[in-house]
């Protein structure tokens, strides 16, 4: 029997439908239904490896988790990971079919919907309850010729849609109800019920903007949701969580280890700090532009990047180059994942223009290594242990490019089938590898701080993160209608 289906859509981005899927998705899993995610289409430079080989949005990764289930790229068939301010990389099915710019990607939708409507039949094959995810807000009356991502999908997967809208934000009734008034009737007629997320204060105060919003639309209330504050510690979807990471920063007299972060244009996978930022004793301080270096910094951590020689030449544009240079002439420390490890070499090369024009540019020089971009992108889950004191990790790989040279001979991680990874200068003070996720294994979080001073708490990250999952589904459990929702899915 083909799985029921259920989408959350909302009146704009970051109003919390991914974090409202996984927290679902652990409710149903926790009551022994077999649940899995699927987000048709998202953009995002988060992204995961997954079982099949392929990546996918990190939200629909998180959400997998969630769902106890295994990542896989019929979760999240068409991810887009953005390159530039108009144009992204197109993945489909979990692997790169090439770039578009923003105008030319909307004529290829068309072409993509089947690819979107296999995966769901496959996911629909093979569970019991399918939670989707929209995309960006339901309301993009602009975009909704060729849509495949909120209610294009939905028409044409005949999947009902809740909505929701974030209080925290100001204006919900005005989106919630003005979303139904910009719709065409018939994509209006797809909304069943509403859900209002994000609630800080006395919720009573809302009991009224509930019912008026009911009453305008004739959708069902499911629910107000308090502000769950553990969400923070979870896995960012995409960019938009970069604006508030920058601006929280812990007091100094809590503090053993301060790492500084330049925030470049393109940098992805910075979930890969999440481990490190929930460490009480260490700092993560996110640098925006405009802003120098903290020279009181123990670490530069440079994390990767979905465009690493454009991202280069920003951090050169940023007089970042000449604090990194500073503050190792100070004996501070350098980490690089990924993007940032290939930064840390002498020589880029991009001969095939993977990334834009073919082209070989200057590194830091800071390793003693050079990059050269291939036309293969490894994808690729690994494990091992540090090649300097043999902690254990787990982790992935995806990158586009080989990396070589001298100080490979002095590798930051040993796989378990053997093979050598990263580099590490003489003194051990700056070293890199490709390996995303690192951090999430405690003994080789631990290891890595330790030996630049730092003091762990011991705790267990991915213990932590589930602990998390399983507190928000008992928060939705209390705040929202659930069998009343259940009951809308088709």
């Amino acid at each position: 029997m083909p799985a029921r289906t259920l989408m959350f859509s909302g009146t704009g981005s970051d109003v919390g439908k991914s974090l409202m899927v996984a927290g679902l998705c652990r409710l149903l899993a926790n009551r022994g239904i077999r649940v899995v995610p699927f987000k048709p289409q998202n953009m995002s430079n988060n992204a995961a490896v997954t079982a099949d080989g392929g990546e996918i949005g990190r939200a629909q990764a998180l959400q997998a988790r969630a769902a106890r289930v295994a990542p896989s790229v019929h979760m999240n068939p068409v991810l887009l990971k953005p390159e530039s301010e108009t144009g992204a990389q197109i993945v489909v099915q979990g692997k790169m079919i090439g770039s578009a710019k923003a105008r030319e990607f909307q004529t290829k939708k068309p072409e993509l919907l089947p690819a979107v409507l296999e995966s769901f039949g496959r996911l629909k094959a093979e569970y019991d309850f399918v939670l989707v995810e929209g995309a960006g807000s339901a309301s993009e009356i602009n975009l909704r010729k060729n849509d495949i991502a909120n209610l294009g999908f939905a028409r044409a997967a005949g999947v009902p849609i809740v909505l929701i809208g974030d209080i925290d934000r100001g204006g919900v009734i005005a989106s919630l109800v003005g979303t139904q008034r910009v719709l065409e009737p018939d994509d209006a007629a797809m909304i069943k019920g509403f859900i209002v997320n994000k609630m800080r204060g006395d919720p009573t105060l809302f009991a009224d903007g509930m019912a008026a919003i009911s009453k305008m639309t004739g959708w069902t209330a499911l629910g107000l949701v308090p502000n769950f504050d553990a969400a923070r510690k979870l896995p960012a979807e995409d960019a938009l969580a970069l604006r508030d990471l920058a601006k929280t920063s812990k007091p100094k007299g809590a503090v053993k280890l301060r790492i500084a972060v330049p925030v470049l244009p393109r940098i992805s996978n910075f979930d890969d700090l999440d481990p490190l930022r929930n460490e009480p004793g260490v700092a993560v301080d996110m640098i925006d532009a405009g802003k120098p270096i903290p020279a009181d910094a123990d670490i530069i951590l440079l994390p990767g990047s979905k465009a690493t020689i454009d991202d280069l030449a920003a951090l050169r544009a940023e007089g970042w180059d000449i604090d990194i240079k500073a503050h190792v002439r100070r004996g501070g420390g350098v980490l690089g994942l990924c993007g940032g490890y290939q930064m840390l070499g002498k020589r880029l090369s991009d001969p095939n223009g993977i990334e834009g024009r073919p082209r070989t540019v200057e590194g830091l020089g800071l390793l003693d290594i050079e990059t050269e971009f291939g036309m293969e992108k490894t994808l690729a889950a690994v494990e091992g242990t540090l090649h300097s004191n043999g902690a254990p990790f787990q982790g992935y790989e995806m990158h586009v490019g080989r990396t070589g040279g001298p100080d490979t001979a002095r590798p930051m991680v040993t796989f378990a089938d053997g093979r050598n990874d990263g580099a590490s200068s003489p003194n051990g003070h700056i070293a890199g590898c490709y390996v995303h996720g690192i951090f999430a294994s405690d003994t080789a979080r631990a290891a890595i701080l330790t030996a630049f001073g730092a003091e762990t708490s011991g705790n267990s990250y991915e213990a932590e993160i589930d602990a998390i999952l399983d507190g928000f589904a008992e928060h939705l459990a209390r705040h929202l209608a659930i069998d009343e929702l259940l009951s809308l899915a088709k």
